[in-house]
């Protein structure tokens, strides 16, 4: 429960060897169909326990309804939201106990990781198709003063903040890292770009588990 009385949705996918890491998946924008169950996340649930020893938490903002079920209250373009991440937050790394865990953000989830995501025990954070049309130049500064890693995935054919004008937006932030998805788009549509992101992922996060195979 969040401190303003949400119940928040939330499945968690753990490794059967020792977890050599952790996620926090933030989704997309619910208003366009974002959950936890947006197909980048869901598969990485899927996938990343077995293939990387990765622990994969995700979760419903407050009014986002999925398969597992409709997170309480109702959505507020990032503002309310804070609330959320911060009690994902302090429910993975006080309640899981989770070691070396990065939050992820995805789009609309991208704005509240940047914006929410800063507690020190986080390790890293890792932005797809972050569109930054939420998040403040002090927010990024925030960053920016903080050296953690962040890592952004932006689609070569994304639809709201091209390669270029995010190489031109995230400048502020010396140690950003920001990596192109050559003939991909904002949804990570289709099984190339579904690998792309989890081995970026994966290469960031448990690196000695880096190339993921692709066929089991």
């Amino acid at each position: 429960m969040t401190s303003d009385g949400i119940e928040l949705v939330v499945e968690v996918a753990s490794p059967l060897n020792p977890s050599r890491g952790a996620l926090l998946m933030c989704h997309p924008n619910p208003t366009g169909g974002g959950m936890m169950d947006s197909h980048v996340y869901k598969k990485a649930a899927n996938r990343l326990p077995a293939l990387a020893d990765l622990t994969i938490v995700r979760f419903n903002t407050r009014g986002t309804s999925s398969e597992q079920g409709t997170s309480s209250g109702s959505y507020d373009q990032t503002k309310l939201e804070e609330h959320d991440v911060d009690a994902m937050v302090e429910y993975c790394l006080d309640h899981l106990k989770l070691e070396n865990f990065w939050v992820v953000g995805w789009s609309f989830g991208t704005e509240l990781t940047l914006k929410y995501a800063k507690d020190q025990r986080i390790k890293g954070v890792i932005l797809l198709s972050p569109p930054l049309m939420y998040t403040t130049e002090e927010e990024l500064k925030f960053w920016a003063a903080d050296g953690r890693p962040v890592i952004a995935l932006v689609p070569e054919h994304d639809e709201y903040l091209s390669p270029a004008l995010a190489k031109e937006k995230f400048a502020i932030i010396p140690q950003i890292e920001i990596i192109e998805g050559v003939n991909m788009k904002h949804l990570w549509l289709g099984e190339p770009s579904v690998q792309f992101v989890h081995d970026e992922i994966v290469r960031r996060v448990v690196p000695e588990k880096y190339p993921l195979p692709t066929e089991i």
